[in-house]
């Protein structure tokens, strides 16, 4: 084999490197004592180890027009603590109508956790326990 033909093979897509083999025994005219085995000829790693950064942001709004940008960490799927505790009781209701809105056609979920505050999340992330019930269980809300 002459240099022009390395070179030639170099450039060359060959389909017997990329096939694997399969043994069977039994089927194949292989000896009994023989496993089925695959034998990829090319390694290829894949991480399955995928991590997700999950955020959560604190915001305390004062005026209606924070709404959009509220609306905006819902869309990308962060987790919302609101705190509407220097908010107008007017501002603060439509607050959390337009943002109960977003947080329901993202599948997501609101739950109030304390007076003045509420937990907004995304539709991956749970919440588990419920503050608010116990608070008013135990008399001090």
């Amino acid at each position: 084999m002459g240099i022009g033909d390395k070179i030639k093979n170099l450039f060359t897509y060959n389909d017997e490197d990329d096939e694997i083999e399969t043994v069977v025994p039994g089927r194949d005219e292989e000896p009994a004592g023989r496993s089925l085995t695959e034998v990829p000829k090319s390694n290829r790693v894949v991480n399955i180890h995928a991590t997700t950064q999950l955020q959560v942001v604190l915001v305390k709004p004062e005026v209606f027009e924070d709404a959009g940008a509220i609306a905006d960490h819902l869309n990308e799927k962060r987790t919302v603590v609101l705190n509407l505790e220097n908010t107008g009781k007017e501002i603060s209701r439509r607050l959390i109508d337009f943002l109960s809105g977003v947080a329901y056609a993202n599948g997501g979920k609101i739950q109030r956790v304390a007076h003045s505050t509420y937990l907004i999340t995304p539709y991956n992330v749970g919440i588990m326990g419920d503050l608010l019930d116990e608070l008013e269980n135990n008399g001090l809300f």
